[in-house]
């Protein structure tokens, strides 16, 4: 009963015996999840969640070169540039609250991720119980080089990867393939592409979980070099830049992160730090609310649009930034992004507990 609970026609949602199967259909657009995106999925949910006759919930996308490369950032900036900034956060609402609410299910949550994985297409698979890393996965969460920040629960879950990991992840926008993932912890299985059919076909006839992705015995351990790892102990931008810059000479992956973030907004650097920063001590729900409020205040500054501007849209990779250095940012002015008029909760209503 293909797209019989979809409303839009970049996914369906359809009962495959004991499974609740959510495929992302949107290849044109590398799957981006658009806000029709998110309602199909919450109105799935729904019907899945408390049915009895439905054991488990699984999330994959049509074979290609992404599983979900992000949110669908151009439609939000044509949104903002027409000054419609409350469809914008009807959006940021619906998929924080989807976030919330795929982390709560009472049901297993697969999700099968087989290509680019990157922003809201995180928030629609990493949340869940079991997150399977196919071989051509590659997570990012880039948003800092387009002047957005890591949202859809970042602030949760990236510093709490093993060492400063999640800070590297934030400020540079790097990728990680699927071994590294995880050994990580951002992937709770690693699984040959070939498996993922046969995977999908035994949660529809009912397999148990624990029979086809068991448990394993190791523990989530850091992938930088302890020179690395050091350089992200940071706790300013200043510092961390010097500190990769003393690296850099010898060390190319340290002269690489160093170039990465020299790209990258100053605004949105600024934002995501104190993100990880306050992050460690936040649980999901308050992380999204945090999250929430930065956006409120993002998607009304100039960063965001030049960003899209230049890297998705003109796509001459020349942002112009404002301001355009590290040194001329305002702490007072990120710290009141942090601020009212949310608070940790407000943006969950929708949520299910």
């Amino acid at each position: 009963m293909a797209n019989a609970m979809s409303p839009t026609t970049d996914l369906t949602c359809q009962r495959r015996g004991a499974l609740g199967h959510i495929e992302l259909q949107r290849p044109q657009a590398l799957n981006a999840i658009s806000h029709a995106m998110v309602l199909a999925i919450d109105a799935a949910l729904d019907d899945w969640e408390h049915d009895p006759a439905i054991s488990a919930i699984a999330v994959s996308a049509v074979p290609g070169r992404a599983f979900s490369a992000g949110g669908d950032i151009r439609h939000l900036y044509d949104l903002g540039r027409a000054g419609n900034h409350d469809a914008q956060m009807a959006f940021w609402r619906d998929e924080y609250a989807l976030n919330l609410r795929i982390s709560r299910l009472s049901k297993p949550y697969v999700a099968l991720v087989d290509g680019l994985v990157m922003g809201g297409g995180v928030g629609v698979a990493l949340h869940g119980s079991h997150v399977v890393a196919g071989d051509g996965w590659q997570f990012a969460m880039p948003e800092v080089g387009i002047g957005f920040f890591p949202d859809i629960g970042a602030s949760h879950f990236l510093p709490k990867l093993p060492g400063a990991s999640g800070m590297r992840l934030a400020l540079t926008g790097a990728r990680v393939g699927a071994d590294e993932a995880h050994a990580l912890g951002l992937a709770t299985h690693r699984r040959a592409s070939h498996e993922m059919a046969a995977l999908l076909d035994g949660l529809a006839a009912g397999a148990s979980i624990a029979q086809l992705l068991p448990k394993g015995d190791k523990s989530a351990h850091s992938t930088l070099s302890p020179g690395l790892d050091h350089a992200y102990q940071g706790t300013s931008l200043a510092g961390i830049i010097a500190r990769l810059a003393a690296l850099a000479p010898g060390d190319a992956r340290a002269a690489g992160d160093l170039a990465a973030i020299g790209r990258h907004s100053p605004t949105s650097l600024a934002v995501a730090l104190r993100q990880m920063q306050r992050g460690r001590g936040l649980d999901l729900e308050q992380a999204l609310a945090m999250e929430l409020c930065i956006v409120s205040h993002l998607c009304r500054d100039h960063d965001f649009y030049e960003g899209t501007r230049a890297m998705t849209i003109d796509k001459d990779k020349a942002p112009r930034w404002v301001p355009d250095s590290i040194e001329a940012v305002d702490p007072a002015r990120i710290e009141a992004w942090f601020a009212a008029p949310w608070q940790p909760g407000d943006s969950m209503a929708r949520a299910r507990s």
